[in-house]
């Protein structure tokens, strides 16, 4: 490996560690104690009551500590069920779970609060695995692509979110993001080359566009973005004054810009690969070849964003459905029309990006005699 091929990375990794020291959004509510393993050794299910499907109450736990000054120790736990499937957890003996420490220590007698399972140990074993995974497949591109992916949640972490949290427009904080995350990653997969430079202005056109159709049909629409999850959790919690609807757009342009940077890169790569057996191709048909390579890729693009979407949503339309709710009637409803307004933005970007990457392309590759290893 080139140092001049590793100079891309190591300056990525040096972003990324240097955003993890960018001191995190100014908290409203300050947690008065620490999140600790312990493993459950004891259940008493008595205090809980079965109310058709969900229940609700107390469930006293024994637990032992798996770690911090109170390891190897055994203490008393509460788990509260409040009869609500999305938040309630209920813990059998031997499942690893997270307590709250107090700040000033736990005493014999204290009871400690019960917060979830620990997920962790599985999260990092699935990430190394696809980290392996990557690498192996990919090689050094895997590689540059498992930095990418690293510096993305920092960029999104890091900046975007406590950007939005402090009342910045979380629409153009969104497309600023992501023009600053398609242009490293194009930079990573292909090099400063000329199919990554069409791969970026193609992207970003399509990425322009679809912000642009955001707003509109947002407000067109009277989607307000309440329709997100935990949005009353958010207001309520001190952010009253954000701006719901613009943070709706930034949502949908953050959503669909993989896709529209993965379609970029398709058409500038084919267009690469036809240039290099034809270099004296006129642009018209370099462009027209473009447009035929977008044609081919697009109806699987879009049905593949329809489908991500729908996923997200799908419980929803088995509500409807067993409600026997006809489609023109939930089709109006506001849930639905936010998903759709997500999902037809997201393609009309995606269909766009084909004919913008094809011109940028035709223009960059029969202008002037620019020197590329790998055009």
């Amino acid at each position: 490996m080139r140092l001049r091929g590793a100079i891309p990375v190591l300056v990525l990794a040096a972003l990324c560690v240097a955003m993890s020291f960018i001191p995190p959004a100014a908290k409203l509510a300050h947690d008065t104690g620490s999140f600790l393993r312990a493993r459950v050794i004891e259940t008493d299910d008595s205090q809980l009551t079965l109310t058709g499907l969900v229940e609700y109450g107390t469930q006293h736990l024994k637990v032992e500590m798996l770690e911090g000054p109170g390891k190897g120790r055994a203490f008393a736990a509460t788990n509260e069920l409040r009869a609500q499937l999305d938040v309630d957890k209920k813990f059998s003996v031997g499942d690893t779970l997270t307590v709250t420490w107090p700040e000033g220590g736990a005493r014999e007698g204290d009871v400690l609060v019960a917060r979830d399972h620990w997920r962790l140990g599985w999260s990092y074993f699935l990430f190394g695995a696809f980290a392996v995974l990557l690498v192996v497949f990919g090689g050094w591109t895997g590689a540059k692509a498992l930095f990418s992916f690293v510096f993305s949640c920092f960029a999104v972490w890091k900046l975007l979110v406590p950007l939005c949290l402090e009342g910045w427009s979380a629409s153009w904080i969104s497309f600023a993001t992501v023009s600053v995350l398609t242009g490293v990653i194009m930079y990573l997969v292909a090099g400063a080359t000329r199919k990554g430079l069409s791969a970026f202005f193609g992207a970003m056109l399509g990425v322009g566009a679809s912000l642009v159709l955001a707003h509109f049909f947002a407000r067109v629409m009277h989607v307000n973005g309440a329709t997100m999850p935990y949005v009353q959790a958010l207001v309520y919690s001190g952010f009253a004054d954000l701006d719901m609807a613009d943070v709706f757009v930034g949502a949908v342009i953050l959503a669909s810009s993989g896709a529209v940077m993965d379609l970029a890169m398709d058409i500038a790569a084919g267009m690469a690969e036809v240039r290099r057996h034809i270099p004296n191709l006129p642009r018209f048909e370099l462009f027209r070849s473009g447009m035929r390579i977008g044609r081919s890729v697009v109806g699987t693009m879009t049905t593949t964003l329809l489908l991500a979407y729908s996923g997200g949503y799908l419980t929803l339309l088995m509500v409807f459905a067993a409600q026997g709710t006809r489609p023109l009637d939930f089709l109006n409803s506001t849930l639905v029309a936010a998903e759709l307004v997500k999902t037809l933005v997201g393609s009309f970007g995606l269909v766009l990006v084909a004919p913008f990457t094809a011109l940028v392309s035709a223009w960059i590759y029969r202008g002037g005699d620019l020197k590329e290893k790998n055009t």
